[in-house]
């Protein structure tokens, strides 16, 4: 019998909070945490619940405690910046990348849309579609991830810079936003182990076939719509951070 999902309990959604901030950049490698006592204070919790956020947090990889000073966050720039994890740097900083990373686009332009793209964005095989192809980059200038948003055709007209290769300072579902009131409420995504392609390989910089991430993101209306469907390769060794709880008897 189906149920209604409970609310999330009060320590993952401070976890959730300090996370983001993590992963978008606010907070950097070596920043402050706020301790159990701070947080018991400024979310109106039970000093045992702030204590058991930071304790997920230690435990999850992204922070660490220091003798004499308190919890800092560690993640030895590890941490990969998933589709909800942009999304959130977007709406939390008004940037899409956290500070050191940035983007160079490839290539932007109308193309006819394969299967798998035109499937997400819900029109024909064929039919027209922008096609945006992206690397991103460390402060190194060292390369983290490649990339391929689609679009279907009909935003050419109506989202222009989305057929250039300037970059889009708030992020390509923030501008769509701006110029056609269609704003995401959800992403969608999928992660899988595989072996980089000849055109990967050559913007990340390892041999064809080294192990890397897989991802597909799609970014979802409030009608259900898919505006964006993107497909990205990432360097090993950058994890992608959850959280979740489980409840007895469910």
């Amino acid at each position: 019998m189906p149920t209604i999902d409970r609310a999330e309990p009060p320590y993952l959604q401070v976890v959730r909070h300090i996370r983001d901030r993590i992963t978008s950049g606010e907070l950097k490698d070596g920043d402050m945490i706020p301790s159990a006592r701070q947080i018991a204070r400024e979310w109106d919790v039970s000093l045992a619940t702030a204590t058991k956020a930071l304790s997920t947090l230690r435990t999850s990889g992204l922070v660490r405690g220091v003798k004499g000073v308190g919890t800092v966050v560690h993640t030895e720039g590890q941490a990969h910046q998933s589709a909800r994890d942009r999304t959130v740097s977007i709406n939390r900083t008004g940037k899409i990348y956290p500070p050191g990373h940035y983007a160079k686009i490839r290539s932007a332009q109308l193309v006819s849309a394969t299967k798998r793209a035109a499937d997400a964005l819900g029109i024909e095989e064929g039919a027209p579609a922008i096609r945006r192809q992206r690397t991103t980059y460390r402060e190194d200038h060292s390369p983290i991830s490649t990339s391929v948003s689609w679009f279907a055709g009909d935003l050419a007209a109506l989202a222009p810079l989305l057929l250039t290769t300037g970059r889009i300072v708030q992020g390509t579902t923030q501008y769509v936003e701006e110029q056609t009131g269609r704003g995401i409420v959800a992403t969608y995504v999928e992660h899988a182990a595989g072996t980089a392609s000849a055109d990967d390989a050559g913007e990340l910089g390892v041999p064809e076939g080294s192990p890397v991430l897989l991802s597909r993101n799609r970014f979802i209306d409030g009608n259900g719509a898919v505006i964006e469907y993107g497909e990205s390769t990432a360097q090993p060794d950058h994890w992608i951070f959850y959280e979740y709880s489980i409840e007895d008897g469910e």
